[in-house]
């Protein structure tokens, strides 16, 4: 269980912050020399050096968008002129890609993120880009809704790239492409032009993945644990009826994957901040439900720096004993941890604890930012190209480097930890700066 400090504040963590932010410069300039279009989406690194994986390109928006972050905490015009131009360059086809649930992911952590900076003023108002930015963001929105499986329920979600059957908790946090699709003023438009909401598609695969990606340990999931959460959720596409959990990249239908729980946490969290402006009443306390129980979970089942292991049900767990009784360890002979949950994890607790004014939730995700911010995590390796260390990308296909001859990944870093580190140190730099609270979504000056 995560050691809560009470005592910790954003300002106590500025040194880390800005740390991070002078490292992260370097990292970014790093893979950008060596980065090839040609080769795909940078996914992990290998021996340090960052390489891609095909499977689907769901890391790129990550590579961009950690450009941009850089410039919104540093000012760095340079980052912004990358990050900027990479976008217009290699995005175009992310925004009508139909076969993948990645759109928040890539769209947003791009475009989404240049149309936030000019609303707020921190890059000069061109109506020409804004209109390219919003259109961008208006189609990746509905092409995303159109992927569609309707259940049983009269609810429906966006289905993963597995097939119409699949629901993936990750999806919750690509639902900020339709949200800000929604709130640019765009539909979706189907045959004999029925006109269907973004909105509505938003809340029906939230309140999907709260009903069934989420465990409770009442009704349904009576002998099961509050919080928990399957990967992936197979329906029955004749009949639209939940058949069972499912998992591809945990370690098991019945156990935690702790990056799947973490996307959980953030995903719902900054859904109930975002909707909270559209009075969204109805849906409201099913999804808080979901956000309290998962982030509850993660304090109870991580070790107490708050750095999780790979699965919470992992088979050589028990071989470290009292493993959530202290510090997470990288280095241990048996089970991986994933930094990557941790820098997703503590935004999420971040976002509820502002959300349910519950300091609990506050001062977890501090607690987990002094340990994730520092070494053994933070890269200080000039030679490494990765940010955070010690993440996990796919242990069941065996995609992950292990160095040594305990067949355990260590060392390594991916795209999607160093981008939510990143995200999650402009989260606490704003405040630290009293700058604007840092949302996907923004309103025009």
């Amino acid at each position: 269980m995560i050691e809560i400090r009470e005592n910790l504040t954003a300002g106590a963590l500025e040194k880390k912050v800005r740390a991070l932010f002078d490292t992260s410069a370097r990292k970014i300039k790093s893979l950008a020399s060596t980065w090839r279009p040609e080769q795909g989406a940078p996914v992990f690194t290998i021996d340090g050096k960052y390489t891609s994986r095909g499977w689907t390109e769901w890391t790129q928006g990550f590579q961009f968008g950690a450009e941009i972050l850089q410039f919104d905490a540093t000012g760095d015009q340079e980052f912004l002129t990358s990050g900027r131009s990479h976008t217009i360059d290699y995005m175009a086809s992310h925004i009508s890609h139909i076969g993948v649930h990645d759109h928040g992911f890539n769209n947003v952590s791009t475009y989404g993120n240049l149309l936030r900076l000019m609303n707020e003023g921190r890059i000069t108002e061109n109506e020409g880009e804004r209109n390219f930015y919003e259109l961008a963001l208006k189609i990746s929105g509905a092409v995303q809704a159109a992927r569609w499986t309707n259940i049983a329920d009269g609810g429906g979600y966006i289905y993963s790239f597995n097939g119409p059957h699949s629901l993936f908790v990750d999806t919750i946090r690509s639902l900020r492409a339709l949200a800000l699709s929604h709130q640019l003023g765009h539909v979706l438009m189907r045959e004999n032009d029925q006109r269907i909401s973004l909105l509505e598609r938003l809340l029906k695969h939230a309140e999907a993945t709260a009903r069934y990606s989420v465990y409770y340990g009442k009704g349904r999931d009576f002998y099961d644990v509050r919080g928990r959460t399957a990967h992936e959720s197979i329906f029955n596409v004749n009949d639209g009826n939940y058949r069972c959990p499912n998992s591809q990249q945990g370690y098991s239908p019945f156990s935690t994957w702790t990056r799947g729980l973490a996307w959980a946490m953030c995903g719902f969290a900054e859904q109930l901040e975002f909707l909270a402006g559209f009075g969204n009443k109805d849906a409201e306390p099913l999804l808080r439900e979901a956000a309290e129980a998962t982030c509850d979970f993660y304090i109870a089942n991580s070790p107490t720096d708050g750095i999780p292991y790979w699965d919470t049900g992992a088979p050589h767990l028990h071989r470290l004993g009292d493993w959530s009784g202290k510090p997470a360890d990288p280095f241990n002979a048996f089970e991986p941890v994933d930094s990557s949950a941790a820098s997703i994890a503590a935004q999420g607790l971040l976002r509820l604890g502002k959300y349910s004014k519950n300091r609990k939730y506050t001062q977890a995700a501090l607690t987990i930012c002094d340990s994730l911010f520092a070494e053994p995590y933070l890269s200080t390796d000039p030679d490494h190209q990765g940010l955070i260390l010690h993440a996990v990308y796919h242990r069941p296909n065996g995609w992950d480097r292990a160095p040594g001859s305990d067949g355990v990944p260590r060392g390594e870093s991916c795209m999607w930890g160093d981008y939510h580190a990143r995200e999650l140190a402009l989260y606490l730099l704003r405040e630290i700066e009293q700058k604007p609270y840092l949302t996907f979504w923004s309103n025009r000056k």
